[in-house]
């Protein structure tokens, strides 16, 4: 799925300046636990979360997240909005919150792209 396609069916509010809207996702993940996000989730997915400090972007950094949705119309603060910037990850804000968000992209044919925790 293309993030120009996701970001119709969230309807997202990009954060971050110069987003390629072609980028692909491959899948997604929902999560506010951030050492779940590095132990499970697999590279190119969109991020579903509620968190909207710098860490969540050093996260997604780590893992090669394609994009971070902040879920429930949340706003970040200016310094986590800049490092996005600086890393190049798309930061979108989505009135939805997150368990809808998530049906809205499974219903969509976006896949989980989460591996099991043990």
């Amino acid at each position: 799925m293309k993030l120009q396609e996701l970001l119709k069916l969230v309807n997202g509010v990009v954060l971050t300046d110069d987003v390629n809207l072609n980028r692909e996702v491959k899948g997604g993940c929902g999560a506010d636990l951030m050492s779940d996000v590095l132990a499970s989730i697999q590279p190119r997915a969109v991020l579903l979360t509620g968190l909207c400090n710098p860490q969540v972007v050093r996260t997604a950094q780590i893992a090669d997240v394609a994009a971070i949705v902040l879920v429930r119309g949340k706003r970040p603060p200016k310094e986590t909005i800049e490092l996005a910037n600086q890393e190049s990850i798309p930061l979108i804000s989505s009135p939805f919150g997150m368990f809808e968000l998530c049906g809205h992209l499974y219903k969509a044919g976006l896949p989980s792209l989460e591996n099991d925790i043990k």
